[in-house]
């Protein structure tokens, strides 16, 4: 080898070498002592072993005001490239806090705006990590544009690929508005943030103490927002929680979702005949019928801690994805509230936009009554769900396990919804109201007549349940396909979905729907 080539192989080391080193051992190693990985730390827990590959590894910003033309920043303060998670191709960005804070600005939004096109281009998922003070402020209106360009693919890409994002640090101001875009918020307990004003700002302006983790922590986001989908205690657990949703997730809107073949899955599963409790107003819970169903107890609930009158979540059945969609009498006796309404709906429409099918098991009382829930839009949340039920067009399955009532019976995929399959066990209660208000309002007279007003009125319910709270009015209507034996549902699930495998559904032609937001 030539002294010339050789001279430039060592430079090429060198500045290699000096990128490699981020913001320096000093700033890596207080990091580590943190409890925090670094960067490239996180990107290569995520990927599997040697698949990473750099993109914009030399990028540099060109800013030159307020001494940013003496500032060193190593890949400008972002990881990115592209590698794979359990031998699927996926492309990751990183953001390195040695390096400026991770702040963005210019280059750095740009490295992720070729990430995001890449991964469209090529029809792989992104997975992000935010861990940033916001935006360079020394690099002023640059900043803002490269949140914009960032935002934009975004929400070009929503629906085509999935998007995830971790939470990993700070993540504040416009920063927050892209990861609310992508389809799954994952943070890390006591160490992730997000907020549009911090503290400080909010002390100012309102009066109000409150702390960084009271204010944006990830237990207020997985807990009081919703915005946050998924909570970890530690970075390694949150990389782990990524690396588990894409057993569930296609890598495209035009690929199936994962499938793991089985040998034997159709069995019965008798205790289900037994599970729920002999009286209708009993809770129950309904995780303990979900895990039962699906493929080897493994269910990965989604917004676990947020809207629990309302579950949902991936698992598989007969090792194929499934998205689950079930009322919670645990919490609330599994009444639609605003908030559940919003989170069934989010859901349903990831489903829809990428070939996942749908499985609602349905015990609902009703919309929850009061006027905290009308000042706070019930209707306008509510019909969400009614919207996203009607506007998917993979196979939905719906198992009335107990009460559906109302207006809540026909949001829960009812037929009337476009559910391909409804069963209803024995147990199901399919009527506008439950017995108890109905026969008020209906033998109001005959009940105020009576001699004996409160016989008369346990007379009346037990007529209208008998005649109305049961499955075979539903049925003699064929609004119920079929009432089967709670052992046998696991069952008519494979067969329902084997069958509308090859489900076709057409839509009249239009821009977009218009969802009341």
């Amino acid at each position: 080898m030539s002294s010339v080539n050789s001279k430039k192989i060592e430079e090429l080391k060198a500045k290699r070498k000096k990128i490699l080193e981020m913001g320096g051992i000093e700033k890596i190693e207080k990091r580590k002592k943190t409890g925090k990985l670094t960067a490239r730390d996180r990107i290569e827990y995520l990927l599997d072993e040697n698949t990473f590959n750099e993109i914009d590894a030399f990028i540099k910003h060109r800013s030159q005001d307020f001494d940013m033309d003496k500032t060193e920043a190593p890949a400008d303060g972002v990881i990115t490239g592209y590698g794979s998670i359990n031998g699927r191709k996926v492309f990751v960005y990183s953001q390195d806090f040695t390096v400026i804070g991770g702040s963005l600005g210019e280059m750095h939004a740009k490295k992720i705006c070729k990430i995001l096109d890449m991964a469209l281009s090529y029809g792989c998922p992104v997975v992000g990590i935010n861990d940033s003070g916001g935006a360079r402020i020394q690099e002023g209106i640059d900043s803002l544009a490269g949140y914009g360009e960032i935002f934009f693919r975004n929400t070009k890409a929503s629906g085509v690929i999935p998007q995830i994002l971790a939470v990993m640090g700070p993540c504040a101001g416009g920063a927050v508005y892209s990861p609310a875009i992508m389809d799954f918020i994952f943070m890390v307990n006591k160490t992730a943030q997000m907020f549009v004003t911090g503290p400080q700002v909010i002390k100012a302006v309102t009066g109000e103490d409150v702390t960084i983790n009271e204010l944006g922590g990830a237990i207020t986001h997985n807990t009081k927002s919703g915005v946050a989908h998924f909570i970890a205690p530690d970075e390694y657990s949150c990389l782990d929680m990524i690396k588990q949703i894409f057993e569930f997730i296609p890598s495209n809107n035009l690929d199936d979702p994962p499938f793991e073949y089985q040998d034997e899955f159709y069995y019965e599963i008798p205790e289900l005949n037994e599970i729920l409790p002999d009286e209708s107003n009993k809770s129950y819970d309904m995780k303990n019928i979900i895990l039962k169903i699906i493929d080897d107890s493994d269910f990965m609930e989604v917004q676990q801690h947020f809207a629990q009158t309302i579950i949902v979540g991936f698992a598989k059945i007969a090792g194929r994805s499934i998205g689950i969609i079930a009322n919670q009498p645990k919490i609330n006796a599994g009444v639609l509230d605003y908030n559940s309404s919003d989170k069934a709906s989010r859901f349903i429409r990831f489903c829809d936009a990428f070939n996942i099918p749908l499985i609602t098991f349905t015990d609902v009382p009703g919309y929850l009554p009061g006027v905290y829930q009308e000042h706070n839009g019930i209707i306008r949340h509510g019909a969400k769900l009614l919207y996203a039920y009607s506007e998917a067009t993979v196979p939905k399955i719906n198992i009335i396990i107990r009460k559906a009532y109302g207006g809540a019976y026909i949001a829960m995929s009812s037929k009337h919804l476009g559910a391909d399959f409804v069963y209803a066990w024995p147990t199901a209660e399919i009527a506008v109201m439950g017995p108890d208000g109905a026969a008020n309002i209906i033998f109001k007279n005959e009940i105020s007549a009576s001699e004996n007003p409160i016989e008369m009125r346990k007379q009346k319910i037990a007529e209208y349940t008998e005649k109305f709270a049961n499955p075979y009015v539903a049925a003699a209507r064929g609004y119920v396909d079929d009432v089967i034996e709670p052992k046998d549902t696991r069952n008519k699930i494979i067969s329902a979905l084997k069958i509308a495998r090859s489900k076709r559904e057409y839509r009249p032609t239009r821009k977009h729907g218009n969802i009341p937001l």
